[in-house]
């Protein structure tokens, strides 16, 4: 879209041709009232609060589009009129308990009616009995509802689960004589407020979702509440301390809202978090999984001084990517000084899968972010779990096809209703293990430059081209000739008389032929339907930005390298845009900060994993260390930002930098440490305390910085392997966590009840005998676990899933590397 210039109020603002004039007013700082409007979503005009006149003519701003030397005016008598009376109507039968809802504070409704200056109410209906309802972790209010449905478009347009919709309400039909006696905007939105309420499109009475909570979050009044926070604290009585969320690699903006326990107990809690959720999306782990700091820590000098012995004594660091770039930093410092080897398995393969990438693309890093997703429309996902591997990634994929009429395709082993009830734009192939080279390489054969690729590659995907000869029906257009009897006048009687005349007419005709197409080879490996040639091409009309999701499955597979190699071609010479998911918090960070190795020494010191001596952030080890929610410090994300996290709740013990000062190294505080990350890699040279953490108005993101994309220099080959036939034979299981589940962190919070098991869907237990709740043995190649069956809605198929937020699980030590392996499953 090109750059055009609008007039708001007298003030010339540039936009994009085609932007709702909403936001280029609020991307301008000019304001317009709006409740039911979501920057990133489709508009609803529930509210009409919006009303401006654009050229001289009444509009609502969510919906009119900005054209070239358009004049916005934003009020005027009339206006302001319709949206008086639309508060009035707001605040009809609204309930007057303000003391003690939980929005009292932060309340739109309050907010426009002061604004709108209402002081008196002319209108009046007889109310009807709307009983509270609790939805599991959502509790709503139906009483509190305005019914601006925020919560239907958030859940349609950005979260993709599509859980909550509109219903009767079973109240009076309003006065007739209201609607020739009021604006016409305020009696057409109190009509609908009248007849609606909220709902579930599950029909049940627990919400069947993902439980994101972005309902509850973007509600502008008090009807949607989680479910844990309901009559806890008013919203003035909390500290907002911002922060980025520490469970996956998206790295999404949050405040932790912190104030003492009680009146007997002064120390902090958390009691929510928040995000600005016109920017950013949170899933449910990072809205409900806030209480994992280390509660019992303190300052245990004995422990402290064995830790520093252990660190003598040792020669492996064997870590996880739940830490901050200052403690990398501090990791990779320490191995400089004493020559540890650091190991981290999954940053490990990642660091080797973007150098192996680097080969050919020439830079460090792949050249896309997921916040340029939400503007695609055609996204692949290829080697993910989507929604549990990532969730913002999926709310990416979902937002792109539900505002920008996109299209998708999704690749993966496991079949997944989430990702199915999307919409129909999203076609999805659910392939063997092991395959994912084949799938690549499809791509490189439907989307790529076969003028600019290497000609072994293109004539290796030749091999997979043939004819055969297929039976298509088509209609046409076929001329016939009927009789028909018409009135004609006799010229000789001049009387009406009746004949017969030959009329000629075109008639659409079914037939059939036979033809010669394409037999793409690459489809039948994959298990493509016959008309995914046809629905992919239908999908594809009027697209034109595109954007590839690659997975952990690609990191750990066995020829790992040669998809690296392949996403590299792909993102070169086709139009798709490139996006990585790392697989932890801070993954990528780790994986740039620190020279990994292969294998642990004799001696291990094990931080947030296992280790002849481990700290542990969980409590679990032999010397206490700070959850990310207790530090101060920065976490490399997806969208390659260097984003700043604040403590929310206080530490009392040791901490690695407190470690690292005793084996010689000197720093006061962690975030000394923030300005001295290394440049050649990314990063910048910037203090801790001048990183900002918030979003403007026009979108623009202003947290931490972004890193740089160095450059690397290519190896001049472009050259890749072509894929074997290697399959995997029996039950397959899948390492990979269920919604809103990470890391054992998550696994510690109070409001994330998911149990440790091994996780079946529906369908697999109703062909097998097993049950959920039995106790099963499953045994691989690599090792063997005991486990409870858990029954699972949001997978589906045969695929069994490992989790591995339930360290006691230990289900890594059934799989050598790859997420994919078989077992032998039988009740013990």
């Amino acid at each position: 879209m090109s750059k055009i210039t609008i007039n708001i109020d007298g003030k010339d603002v540039e936009t994009q041709e085609g932007e709702y004039i909403l936001n280029a007013a609020r991307a301008n700082n000019i304001f317009i009232p709006a409740i039911c409007y979501l920057t990133r979503c489709s508009p609803t005009l529930a509210c009409r609060l919006c009303l401006v006149e654009a050229d001289g003519k009444q509009v609502y701003a969510c919906n009119a589009k900005s054209k070239e030397g358009m004049s916005v005016v934003t009020s005027t008598e009339n206006i302001a009129k319709e949206r008086r009376a639309i508060m009035e109507v707001y605040d009809v039968n609204h309930p007057l308990e303000c003391g003690v809802c939980d929005q009292s504070g932060e309340c739109e409704l309050q907010n426009y009616t002061l604004e709108m200056g209402v002081d008196q109410q002319h209108y009046a209906i007889k109310d009807v009995n709307r009983k509270d309802k609790d939805w599991g972790h959502i509790h709503y209010n139906p009483g509190l509802c305005i019914v601006c449905e925020r919560c239907v478009t958030t859940c349609k347009d950005m979260i993709g689960d599509n859980a909550l919709k509109t219903v009767a309400r079973g109240a009076d039909a309003i006065e007739a004589e209201f609607k020739d006696t009021m604006p016409k905007d305020a009696y057409a939105m109190w009509n609908k407020l009248n007849k609606s309420l909220i709902g579930l499109t599950s029909g049940e009475e627990m919400l069947d979702c993902t439980s994101c909570g972005e309902c509850a979050a973007v509600c502008p009044v008090g009807a949607l509440v989680d479910t844990h926070f309901t009559y806890t604290s008013n919203a003035w009585e909390l500290k907002q301390i911002p922060a980025t969320c520490g469970h996956c690699s998206a790295g999404c903006q949050i405040s932790y809202d912190v104030k003492h326990t009680s009146i007997d107990n002064t120390n902090e809690k958390i009691y929510r978090v928040m995000n600005e959720w016109n920017y950013v999306a949170l899933c449910g782990a990072g809205r409900y999984g806030f209480d994992y700091q280390n509660k019992a820590a303190s300052k245990d000098e004995t422990a402290f001084a064995k830790a520093v012995e252990a660190f003598k004594k040792a020669d492996t660091i064997k870590f996880t990517s739940t830490i901050t770039n200052e403690e990398a930093y501090l990791l990779q410092s320490l191995k400089e000084k004493f020559g540890y080897k650091l190991v981290n398995n999954e940053a490990k393969a990642f660091q080797t899968f973007l150098s192996d990438y680097s080969e050919i693309s020439g830079k460090k890093l792949y050249g896309y972010d997921l916040e340029a997703t939400h503007n695609a429309n055609f996204v692949i996902s290829v080697g993910a779990a989507l929604k549990s591997d990532n969730p913002n990634a999926r709310y990416a994929l979902n937002n792109s096809m539900t505002v920008n009429k996109g299209a998708g395709l999704y690749f993966h082993p496991l079949k997944d209703p989430v990702i199915e009830g999307l919409g129909k734009s999203i076609m999805t192939m659910y392939h063997a293990p092991l395959q994912e080279e084949v799938v690549l390489y499809l791509i490189l054969d439907l989307f790529a430059d076969k003028t600019k690729l290497p000609n072994e590659v293109v004539e290796y995907l030749a091999t997979f081209h043939g004819t055969k000869t297929v039976t298509v029906e088509e209609t046409i257009k076929e001329e016939i000739t009927e009789i028909v009897k018409v009135m004609k006048k006799n010229e000789e009687t001049g009387e009406e008389e009746e004949v017969e005349e030959e009329k000629k007419k075109m008639v659409p005709k079914k037939i059939t032929k036979e033809v010669e197409v394409d037999d793409n080879r690459l489809l039948a490996i994959l298990g493509a339907g016959e008309k995914f040639m046809e629905e992919l091409e239908k999908n594809l009309a009027k697209k034109d930005s595109f954007v590839l999701i690659a997975g952990a499955d690609l990191y750990t597979h066995p020829n790992s390298k040669n998809l690296a190699r392949l996403l590299a071609l792909i993102e070169k010479y086709s139009a798709f845009e490139l996006v990585m998911i790392p697989n932890l918090t801070n993954t990528l960070g780790v994986s740039l900060i620190c020279e990994l190795d292969d294998a642990t020494g004799l001696h291990t010191v094990g931080y947030n994993t296992k280790g002849d001596f481990t700290l542990s952030a969980l409590g679990e080890g032999d010397l206490d260390m700070p959850a990310i929610n207790q530090q101060e410090g920065t976490l490399t994300s997806i969208n390659k930002r260097v984003n700043p996290t604040n403590a929310a709740i206080g530490y009392n013990g040791y901490e690695l930098n407190d470690i690292a000062n005793a084996l010689g190294l000197r720093a006061e505080h962690v975030v000394e440490y923030t300005k001295m990350l290394p440049t050649h890699k990314g990063f910048k040279s910037q203090e801790f305390d001048s990183l900002p953490n918030h979003y403007e108005n026009d979108r623009t993101e202003c947290r931490g910085y972004l890193l740089d994309n160095v450059a690397v220099a290519a190896s001049g080959d472009e050259s890749v392997e072509k894929f074997g036939d290697e399959k995997l034979d029996g039950t397959l299981i899948y390492m990979a966590n269920p919604v809103r589940q990470f890391t054992p962190f998550t696994y510690k919070c109070t409001n994330l009840d998911e149990v440790s098991g091994v996780y079946m869907s529906e369908e697999f237990l109703s062909k097998s005998d097993f049950n959920e709740g039995d106790i099963v043995r499953v045994k691989s190649a690599s090792g063997e676990l005991v486990a409870n069956i858990v029954s699972d809605n949001k997978i589906s198929g045969d695929i069994i899933v490992l989790p591995t937020f339930d360290a006691k699980l230990n289900s890594e030590a059934l799989f050598s590397s790859y997420r994919f392996a078989t077992a032998s499953i039988e009740k013990v």
